[in-house]
């Protein structure tokens, strides 16, 4: 419940925060770069934060995080400046990246290992929900209030979290983890890596989709945005019924390939992009291919990974997610403004095409590996 809230509030501004910059006077670049210095300032903290979650404990981590999430929400409601918004968003970024390294982390500890791929696609759903209804939320909201009250509920929303947050029973923090102490460039669980870099070549797509999908749909003169998250989100939760069974009983070949696929035609779709119709399939495929990947890599992640190590695990996980969006939207910008905003989704299919490579090529040579073992 408190994920479900924490990210009702961020959805809400993911499509109305270039809406906000746009009204502050900015350009398609400043756009991506409010966008991405988010993901960036979330990405410097992630390696702090799994390393305080096995000293410092998981409920500190968390509720600090998220208390930093709030305030600098609302914040939002009171800036007229660029300048100013671009600080805010770094410090947002600073909670976001403790309160979701966190909160993956609260999840795997209760979840069996058995059934780690099913259960953190359930725990998934909290997000999944939100986003059904934050964007549209945001969206339709954005037509009858100013932005002042827009984040100021949004905020409200985060301070939700923070309440039921204090409701959790977390794992103890382990009197040995606090005696360890860390490499000074300790940033990083190497077991995480593979899974991890994959996910950054999936994300950047999501950068693009998130920072101007609403100003292509409106350039194009294309109606339904607020559709479109509502049908990604509905397709991302069924997926959530099937894919983490998938992963534990066969493991990641299964469901990798398949869902990047989905993505990459979701991607070719929407640089397309001649009506509705399309645009509501872009976001049927999206949906299936994001929700059957994502929690599928992160269960991998946190499963090769040391007990001791499941926080930096999630951290080097969501690191990965966040440099991924970041560079999206940032680089999708100086595209945007260059050649166009199809462009964004043509470099996004090209990104996903990646991804599939790079995973075929690691299982040819894993493969490679076994074969001269057994020999």
């Amino acid at each position: 419940m408190a994920n479900f809230f924490i990210f009702l509030g961020f959805q809400m501004t993911l499509p109305t925060i270039p809406l906000f910059v746009q009204h502050l006077g900015g350009s398609d670049e400043f756009i991506g770069i409010i966008t991405g210095i988010f993901t960036f300032s979330a990405l410097l903290l992630r390696p702090t934060a799994g390393h305080a979650l096995e000293t410092r404990g998981r409920q500190f981590v968390y509720m600090i995080g998220l208390g930093i999430f709030v305030i600098s929400i609302g914040s939002y409601a009171f800036i007229t400046s660029i300048v100013f918004l671009f600080i805010m968003r770094c410090v947002q970024g600073l909670g976001w990246g403790f309160s979701t390294t966190a909160t993956g982390t609260i999840a795997t500890d209760l979840i069996p290992e058995s059934r780690r791929g099913e259960g953190m696609g359930y725990f998934g759903l909290s997000g999944n929900i939100a986003l059904a209804f934050g964007p549209a939320l945001g969206l339709t909201l954005y037509g009858y209030i100013s932005f002042t009250t827009l984040f100021l509920i949004c905020s409200a929303l985060g301070l939700v979290a923070l309440l039921l947050s204090s409701q959790i029973r977390y794992k103890p923090v382990d009197p040995e983890a606090k005696k360890v102490v860390a490499p000074r460039f300790d940033v990083l669980e190497k077991k995480a890596l593979r899974p991890s870099l994959l996910l950054f070549f999936i994300t950047t797509c999501f950068g693009g989709i998130a920072s101007f999908l609403p100003l292509y749909t409106e350039q194009e003169g294309i109606a339904g945005i607020e559709v479109y998250f509502l049908v990604f989100a509905i397709f991302l939760m069924i997926t959530r019924t099937f894919a983490g069974q998938l992963y534990d009983k066969k493991g990641h070949i299964v469901v990798f390939l398949p869902g990047t696929f989905l993505i990459l035609i979701a991607m070719v779709l929407l640089a397309w992009l001649p009506n509705s119709l399309v645009l509501y399939t872009a976001a049927a495929l999206y949906g299936l291919g994001f929700g059957t990947v994502q929690p599928a890599l992160q269960a991998w992640a946190v499963n090769q990974s040391p007990d001791n190590r499941k926080g930096m695990a999630n951290a080097t996980f969501f690191s990965f997610f966040d440099l991924g969006v970041g560079v999206g939207a940032i680089g999708f910008g100086f595209i945007a403004s260059g050649f166009g905003y199809s462009y964004i989704y043509m470099t996004g299919a090209v990104s996903a095409t990646i991804s599939i490579l790079l995973y075929v090529y690691l299982l040819v040579k894993d493969r490679k590996i076994r074969e001269q073992g057994a020999v």
